[in-house]
């Protein structure tokens, strides 16, 4: 016979960042500008990209699900966080509670494999344009992308499948701002050893898979470029790839700060300020890396005002 789950708490208690009504305040300020930039942002990506037909390119097919992860996971996290910063009643129902984590750890497993398609992309753009339009066919990228929210769907219901056999039964406390992996770990009160392995081999794994396609991605690439003799070719085939760059670098150099460790060494502060910044701060960002460094981007947006101004004026 199975072990039946012995929880005795119906919900925990969300400890959030300060326990200052005035930095609540003023976080609540912070945090609700970047949500509205984030909301404007990538919703404002997936339009231009829809509306405009010289974007209808693999880059901006996979720009437009990465806008939309953003999007949705940016939504699973910082409204909940804007009323806790609101309100004394912090609590969140048990329920609840893991499908936050649920949808928090599919969303972000996705993003992971999602970048690292879209570092594959821009491989074969560069190294064989010749072979681009067969190799990235629609059916290819539709595949990629489908791959991505498999591999995350997998990813976050293993996890979260393990942590609902964990049995909690003195505190409900989570000293974290979500439901995140390591604070809800260190509430059990039975043994997580093994629970720990799997969500480790799990995350690890998410990690070097994607890491190690993009690392080889951009080997390939950088060899390409070195190989160009001119200094606008150069700069010209750098451009193409520099903004996904850099959002790859700010992705995942918080995610393995915050991840690829043994939860003992869980720092609250430390921690906390690392899942701000991927959670709430990076969503916002890369509507703004992809578009402020992105010429196609911006003519794109003349384009689309023009059609509406166009429009208005024949009515």
């Amino acid at each position: 016979m199975g072990r039946r789950n012995d929880t005795h708490v119906s919900d925990f208690i969300l400890l959030g960042l300060t326990d200052s009504e005035a930095v609540q305040r003023m976080l609540f300020t912070l945090f609700l500008l970047i949500y509205l930039m984030t909301l404007l942002g990538n919703a404002g990506m997936m339009l231009i990209i829809r509306l405009d037909l010289q974007l209808h390119t693999p880059m901006y097919f996979f720009l437009s699900h990465l806008s939309f992860l953003d999007l949705s996971y940016s939504t699973v996290i910082t409204p909940r966080t804007l009323g806790n910063l609101l309100t004394s009643t912090k609590s969140i129902s048990y329920m609840n509670c893991f499908t936050q984590t649920y949808f928090f750890i599919f969303l972000a497993a996705t993003e992971c494999f999602l970048l690292s398609s879209m570092a594959f992309d821009r491989r074969v753009a560069i190294c064989n344009p010749l072979h681009y339009p067969v190799v990235m066919s629609t059916r290819s990228c539709c595949s990629l992308v489908f791959g991505s929210y498999f591999i995350g769907f997998m990813d976050s219901f293993v996890t979260v499948l393990c942590m609902s056999r964990l049995d909690f039964c003195d505190s409900n406390v989570i000293h974290h701002f979500f439901c995140d992996t390591s604070p809800i770990l260190a509430l059990s009160c039975t043994d997580i050893q093994s629970i720990e392995i799997v969500i480790f081999i799990l995350a690890g794994s998410t990690l070097v898979a994607s890491v190690t396609t993009i690392v080889v991605s951009y080997v390939s690439i950088l060899s390409t470029i070195l190989k160009i003799t001119s200094t606008s070719g150069k700069q010209r085939a750098f451009s193409t790839c520099a903004s996904h760059l850099l959002g790859v670098t700010v992705f995942y150099g918080t995610m393995t700060f915050t991840y690829l460790k043994p939860s003992k060494s869980y720092s609250l502060g430390r921690d906390q300020v690392a899942s701000v910044f991927y959670t709430i701060v990076i969503p916002m960002l890369n509507p703004l890396i992809y578009s402020l460094r992105n010429k196609e981007v911006k003519n794109a947006f003349i384009r689309v005002l023009q059609k509406i101004v166009g429009s208005r004026q024949v009515k």
